[in-house]
């Protein structure tokens, strides 16, 4: 196994673990959302929507192993509700066009976010480096009482943080990005977040009941993208 299908392996398992509580979270808000209806079950990035990302995953890398196994090795797919932003270091131009092509030719990918850098590969050490960032990122989303992680999806690349999601409000888009910048050895942050529309303003009142006539607020699956994600990068003064 190569060292980037070993810290591929460790990174799923850090996403897992950092997502535990979160996923439960969204499990008791459906729970409660069955007795008194309204916004609370359609706010969170839904097991569906996960499940489906996973599958536009596995394709894109499938597609990747078929024009070179290595590409598959060298590249990330973090999928969001159809959105695919590709990381990662490629040894030639050419890969990085066919990686993109590829991802836009599975079906089901609304928008793909090009961040491939072409050059050599990174070190180990930096790679590992690169693994801690994305965990200790995970876990400060998670921690926040006011940042809903389970909407965000996180990768480090030579000290570059990419954050791709969905945001209720401006102010929970800039507490993820100021997460981010604040953690020692980050370079850059890069945000493909999206802030939903028709999301109530932080802290105010999910409503008890909903007329059984009113359709549920839409999920950030359900959004149509008519226009493009907004990029934002911030350059950081790594901390020490």
């Amino acid at each position: 196994m190569s060292h980037r299908s070993l810290l591929k392996s460790l990174l799923l398992v850090g996403a897992a673990g950092a997502l535990a509580p979160s996923l439960g979270g969204c499990l008791l808000v459906a729970v409660g959302a069955g007795v008194g209806g309204g916004y609370a079950l359609t706010q969170e990035r839904s097991l569906s929507d996960t499940a489906r990302d996973a599958g536009l995953q596995a394709a894109i890398n499938q597609s990747w192993k078929s024009y070179n196994l290595n590409l598959s090795e060298d590249l990330n797919a973090t999928v969001y509700v159809g959105r695919v932003l590709i990381t990662g270091t490629v040894p030639n131009e050419e890969w990085r066009q066919e990686a993109v092509k590829r991802a836009w030719k599975v079906d089901g990918v609304k928008e793909v976010y090009d961040e491939i850098q072409v050059g050599p590969e990174e070190r180990f050490t930096q790679d590992m480096n690169d693994v801690g960032i994305t965990s200790r990122l995970k876990a400060q989303l998670v921690a926040d009482g006011d940042v809903k992680s389970i909407n965000y999806s996180v990768t480090t690349v030579k000290g570059v943080i990419y954050v791709i999601g969905s945001a209720r409000s401006q102010s929970e888009l800039d507490d993820v990005v100021n997460h981010a910048r604040n953690i020692s050895g980050v370079r850059r942050v890069v945000s493909y977040i999206r802030i939903r529309v028709g999301e109530p303003p932080r802290n105010a009142a999910a409503p008890v009941s909903a007329p059984a006539s009113a359709p549920p607020p839409p999920s950030a699956a359900d959004e149509p993208i008519s226009t493009p994600t907004p990029r934002q990068s911030i350059e950081v003064t790594p901390l020490k």
